[in-house]
């Protein structure tokens, strides 16, 4: 009976953890830095709704700035006229009783946020007035939310008790998820993180000996021990799951963590609970002596003098006017003025941005010349990732001959892991909300391959014993003598010749390891060992094949040269270097895919398949695979089988059109980098300086900015210049009869592409919480991610240098996703009536739409 209690108990306690865990998003490494929006497990609630949510609880902000709105609309970028329109929908939305041009006049002096004047708010007459509105039983007040008692109490009159908590559990957390980094392991690792927890703090010189000595008594396992801490505490059961989401709000970058390695390592699926049992266990030691508390802290007054000061400065009434309003009409003002709060006027205005680039994008695409049908064959295409760095790149190709270009999930519709040659390690090549269903391996002759395996172990080597002597005491010692010179040479030559010095070491490491021609694992062999197969059965390769082709709209109108581009970034010194590769490769260059795609598309096998479908592929037809490098914007070929006559020379046209692309494309992106300030004689060798320097901390502008999705046609975005702010991917709403393409295109890219935008967007308008601070003054530790200085969270969002153009003024605008889909409306009614997540993402504000029909007429939905 007892084991049956004890079995629901811990039910109840895991069931609580999973449902709070809704507040945090999975971080995984950095090393694979991949985009996820901090608000996933959030959508079922409104925008406004987590907006107030977050500021009554963390007191974080996630509306933009005062001064990014007014920075905004001085720079032209917010049209009143759309101001004012959100005004109205607001007022007809909220019932009052003042007379509407009162309010109007009120909610528009309101909007410019002038802070009302000092003079005013400490005048006489304003505290008599506040006080007479108070003693008159005219009061509002405001719940508190659920907080750990952590958070409400001060330790020794100074800090709350929260700050001191925190800094135990990053301590911790560190020793735990130490990814092999420091000398010496966390002892009793294996046993997970609760046990090895418990078996040490009984000796944390950090504690008191009383607060020890409650430890030694303290349950073993973490779901009891989680039960006893929050019975200790006296948390009431309907309040638990609010009380355990106030904790993973405390820390949400090392509780992220917890939970990404909760969901992919099978022995650590319940590190999320043992890390909250850590956590309330640790509380309950330091808040034990201050229980227990009043409850006064659950309630707190609305400043009265706030308000009536609002309607005297903003909707121009006297302390004469005010006298003379009867009671009910004081109450019914100050409700108005309390109702129309900071919080909802950057929502207004943030709208009114939203709807004036809505507006001038869809004039941008609707009221230019649309090109003559052209007759002329196209020689060759190009099958880009969405990214938004991608567009410039597609428009200056476009230009330089009888190129096509076209958009797709960079990651092609393979849902692989890769495994590089000699390497034992794979990487999930796909978007990080899929799993793996294949692995596929480069394989070379046996004899290279172990050569080749030799050379590199030897280089390796040389890292893994500088890493080792560093860690140890006496080595450590002889390190600097050992390797000053070479150390010396290297930081001189970085420094003042970064370009010559990054090409010469990559080469001299290309030279020594002489990476062998190799071949892909593309052909079934299944392992039962493993959860995955290697390579693909014919039905599987045929079926991908097929389905990225749709995808891309890509089924008739062969050119002779097919390439398939994927894309990746170089830099140096960089933790954030996977952030800037292939979002919906999870944070990794797309080239592999690519390569995989290109060579699937060249078997004759599966050409056979696909033209008894109706997919004829001609014989001329030859498909390669070649990778576009975002920060200096060149274009590498990574597979080039034979080509056909036609295919020869349109790769030869490719190659002479491609150093004006590489130019002009780079030309345009360095001209938004602050750092440079004189006029690019050339452009190529100033975005290799900026690759290739070590102490620069923008290496190019990644995806900031991004603004919208578009989902269509490449006609109808033909010859615009989308700033490199738009997602674009092909879309033919003839050929997709049952919806089906444009359902996987919105499931699939669609949400990797707001994801971006969401890690953007908050990372601006939070920086503080959801962004990763200064990158001069990062931490990279324990292997994992970076922290400010030695004990803060685990940052999880961008840093200050990908959003922010200086220390007052932001790059990045932040704006909700605007998706826009090319097909008639009836079209987007039926997505939206069978995917009930994406409608809800619509609905409850987390991303915008639009759609334009066959006749061209734009619609906001």
């Amino acid at each position: 009976m007892d084991a049956q209690k004890n079995e629901q108990k811990a039910v109840s306690i895991k069931t609580l953890v999973s449902s709070a865990s809704r507040v945090i998003a999975p971080n995984g490494p950095i090393a694979t830095f991949a985009a996820r929006h901090p608000w996933v497990g959030l959508e079922e609630q409104t925008f406004e709704e987590v907006a107030d949510w977050l500021k009554n609880t963390r007191n974080v902000e996630i509306y933009p700035s005062t001064s990014m709105i007014l920075s905004a609309k001085n720079r032209g970028e917010i049209d009143e006229d759309f101001l004012e329109m959100e005004l109205q929908r607001w007022l007809n939305a909220n019932s009052s009783t003042i007379p509407r041009e009162v309010a109007e006049r009120f909610c528009r002096a309101s909007l410019r946020f002038e802070e009302i004047p000092v003079h005013l708010l400490t005048s006489p007459e304003l505290k008599i007035w506040a006080e007479k509105v108070e003693n008159g039983k005219l009061e509002m007040s405001e719940n508190f939310p659920i907080q750990p008692l952590s958070m409400v109490i001060k330790h020794k009159g100074e800090e709350k008790l929260a700050e001191l908590l925190d800094h135990h559990i990053i301590k911790w957390c560190k020793l735990y998820l130490d990814d092999s980094q420091a000398g010496w392991s966390m002892p009793k690792r294996d046993e997970g993180f609760y046990q090895s927890w418990n078996r040490l703090i009984q000796y944390d010189p950090a504690l008191s000996k009383t607060q020890r000595k409650i430890f030694q008594h303290w349950p073993q396992d973490a779901e009891s021990a989680l039960e006893a801490a929050l019975s200790a505490m006296d948390i009431p059961r309907l309040d638990r799951q609010r009380y355990l989401e106030g904790h993973l709000l405390s820390l949400p970058g090392w509780a992220g963590m917890m939970l990404w390695r909760s969901q992919q390592l099978k022995h650590e699926q319940s590190l999320l609970l043992e890390y909250l049992a850590v956590r309330l266990s640790m509380e309950w030691v330091l808040v034990k002596p201050h229980l227990p508390l009043a409850k006064e802290y659950r309630k707190t007054k609305v400043q009265m003098k706030s308000l009536i000061a609002a309607w005297i400065h903003y909707g121009g009434l006297t302390f004469d006017n005010w006298s003379r309003m009867r009671a009910h009409q004081q109450k019914n003002y100050l409700t108005f003025a309390y109702t129309f709060h900071e919080k909802i006027r950057k929502k207004i205005w943030l709208e009114a941005w939203e709807q004036t680039y809505t507006d001038q994008l869809s004039q941008k695409i609707l009221s230019r010349q649309h090109p003559k049908q052209e007759t002329t064959p196209k020689l060759a295409q190009f099958a880009f990732c969405i990214d938004v760095r991608s567009e410039p790149f597609r428009r200056y190709l476009e230009k330089e001959g009888p190129f096509e270009t076209l958009g797709v999930a960079g990651f092609f519709g393979l849902p692989i892991e890769t495994r590089e040659l000699g390497s034992k390690h794979t990487h999930s090549s796909l978007p990080v909300m899929h799993k793996p269903k294949h692995q596929i391996e480069e394989r070379s002759d046996e004899n290279e391959l172990q050569q080749y395996q030799q050379r590199k172990q030897a280089v390796e080597s040389l890292g893994y014993t500088f890493k080792t002597m560093k860690q140890n005491t006496v080595p450590s010692l002889l390190l600097p003598e050992v390797s000053g010179p070479w150390l010396a040479l290297q930081m001189l030559a970085r420094s003042f010749l970064p370009q010559k010095a990054g090409s010469f070491l990559r080469n001299l490491r290309d030279s020594w390891l002489r990476k062998p021609d190799t071949e892909l694992s593309l052909h079934s062999v299944r392992d039962f060992k493993s959860e995955i197969s290697n390579g693909f059965s014919q039905k599987e390769q045929v079926n991908y094949v097929r389905q990225t082709l749709k995808m891309m709209g890509l089924t008739k109108n062969f050119a002779p040269l097919v390439v398939i581009c994927g894309h990746g970034s170089h830099s140096t010194n960089n933790p954030y270097a996977a952030s800037l590769d292939c979002g919906a490769c999870g944070g990794a260059s797309g080239g592999f895919n690519a390569r995989v795609l290109a060579t699937l598309c060249n078997l004759e096998e599966i050409r056979e398949v696909l033209s008894s479908e109706g997919i004829d592929i001609p014989e001329e037809t030859v498909f390669v695979a070649a990778e576009h490098n975002t920060t200096t914007n060149d274009l590498k070929w990574l597979y080039v089988p034979t080509l056909s006559k036609s295919a020869q020379a349109a790769f030869d046209m490719t190659e002479a059109a491609l150093p004006k692309v590489s130019d002009q494309a780079n030309a345009e992106g360095l001209s938004q980098l602050p750092t440079i300030t004189n006029h690019l004689k050339n452009p190529k060798t100033e975005a290799y300086r900026l690759a290739e320097d070590w102490s620069e901390i923008r290496p190019e502008w990644g995806l900031a900015r991004n603004a919208a999705f578009i989902i269509g046609e490449r006609k109808l975005t033909q010859n615009c210049d989308l700033e490199g702010r738009v997602f674009l991917h092909n879309y033919h709403w003839k050929h997709d009869q049952d919806g089906e393409v444009l359902a996987n295109i919105i499931a699939g890219p669609g949400t990797v592409a707001q994801w971006i935008n969401l890690q953007y967007y908050a990372s601006t308008v939070a920086p503080h919480y959801y962004g990763s601070g200064n990158k001069a003054t990062q931490t990279v530790t324990a292997g994992l991610g970076v922290m400010q200085g030695t004990s803060s969270d685990l940052l999880t969002g961008l840093p200050w240098q990908s959003v922010m153009k200086s220390d007052e003024e932001a790059y990045h605008a932040p704006l909700r996703l605007l998706i826009v889909i090319q097909a008639p409306r009836e079209y987007v009614q039926r997505l939206l009536d069978r995917d009930e997540v994406f409608k809800q993402k619509v609905q409850n504000g987390w991303v915008r739409l639009a759609s334009v029909d066959p006749k061209g007429y734009w619609e906001n939905w």
